[in-house]
């Protein structure tokens, strides 16, 4: 059987070994289904399955994948996995990612995004053969001023909460790792890191965000208990970063000199929009006639949250050519549609997925996006 070409990713992920970390998460199933259908190889690193119910169980993902269900912090068994799999990429999204749990479990938020960072980080340094790496860390660890202009990647790391302290930590620990071991030309490791936030779409069902929660709401028709109606986000499909981490280890394959280089991934500026207005475009999903039956608004907020926060991505633009695929109308349909057919429909959820993903391809390709060339 002759190789399949496909023109997404110049195909350079077609019959390769890719290694996900936090592959059972959101963002990592979605990840693991794309590769999937660009014809790579899936090896899988996940303590354990997040969220209940889970996209990662809920697509039958371990019955076509190898998956090892072990803790990014037990360095000599991450050793072990890089070791036995010899990858030929790696997108470490292995995380603590939820701010409200980074209050009540601290320590373990800092453990697992830190020192489980420096484990990938240090199993890599060991392992020493040709891999291209893309380190998954967040918009969050940047030292949020509150500004209205975006984040470049030369600003100031940090945070105000131990969640946004432990991403701008992992942030300064590969960069001491690049520059004390994997600067050297001769090095065959090449690795960047990636910043995005504020994803939605199908399948995620984690605690304390906002479209999880009103799906688990109306798919009981309840409505939904939100905090802060009035908080601006830059709002993306889990696509749209996942696009630009795909790209991005695609050009560090062809252009190694991007190692060590850091990239945001967000909307543009007009993808801006308040919670409110999220829900009750998210509503007109779900059929409410009315939106204001599908929430109310409580006053109850239980910990620090940004009120705003948004990237600059010219440096992807520049460099990669990285744009964004889906407006706004569009993201709001491919997130609300996905729940509605789950909680209504019970429909072959995996072909549904590989359908928006092909959905998505085929809009990117229409815009003429450098990835579908």
């Amino acid at each position: 059987m002759g190789k399949m070409v496909n023109v997404f990713f110049g195909n350079i992920y077609y019959g390769k070994k890719v290694l996900i970390t936090g592959n059972t998460g959101f963002k990592g199933s979605w990840l693991t289904c794309w590769l999937l259908e660009l014809g790579a190889k899936i090896y899988g690193i996940s303590k354990d399955i997040p969220t209940s119910p889970s996209m990662f169980e809920e697509l039958h993902l371990k019955d076509r994948i190898v998956q090892y269900m072990d803790d990014i912090r037990d360095k000599e068994r991450i050793k072990r996995i890089i070791d036995e799999v010899e990858p030929d990429f790696v997108f470490h999204l292995a995380a603590q990612p939820i701010v409200s749990l980074s209050y009540s479990e601290p320590v373990d938020t800092i453990s697992t995004n830190v020192m489980g960072t420096t484990h990938i980080l240090e199993a890599l340094r060991l392992y020493n053969k040709p891999c291209f790496v893309v380190i998954i860390t967040s918009d969050k660890c940047y030292d949020n001023v509150e500004w209205v202009w975006g984040y470049k990647e030369t600003d100031a790391l940090g945070g105000k909460d131990v969640y946004s302290g432990s991403k701008g930590a992992a942030e300064i620990i590969f960069k001491c790792y690049y520059n004390s071991f994997f600067k050297r030309p001769d090095c065959p490791i090449k690795l960047v890191t990636a910043r995005a936030g504020n994803v939605i779409g199908g399948g995620d069902w984690a605690l304390d965000r906002i479209v999880p929660d009103c799906m688990r709401s109306w798919s009981n028709n309840r409505f939904v208990e939100i905090r802060s109606p009035k908080a601006t986000r830059p709002w993306q499909h889990v696509l749209e970063p996942l696009s630009g981490y795909l790209q991005l280890a695609e050009q560090l394959y062809k252009n190694p000199e991007l190692t060590g280089e850091s990239f945001n991934f967000g909307p543009q500026a007009e993808y801006s929009h308040t919670v409110q207005e999220l829900l009750e475009d998210l509503s007109r999903c779900w059929h409410y006639k009315n939106a204001k039956e599908a929430y109310r608004i409580t006053g109850d907020i239980k910990f620090h949250e940004a009120g705003l926060l948004k990237l600059n991505c010219d440096k992807a633009l520049f460099y990669l050519k990285w744009m964004p695929t889906l407006d706004y109308h569009t993201l709001i349909h491919f997130t609300g549609d996905w729940y509605y057919v789950f909680y209504q429909r019970h429909t072959d959820m995996f072909a549904y997925t590989i359908e928006q993903i092909k959905r998505y391809q085929q809009i990117a390709e229409e815009k003429g996006l450098q990835w579908t060339k």
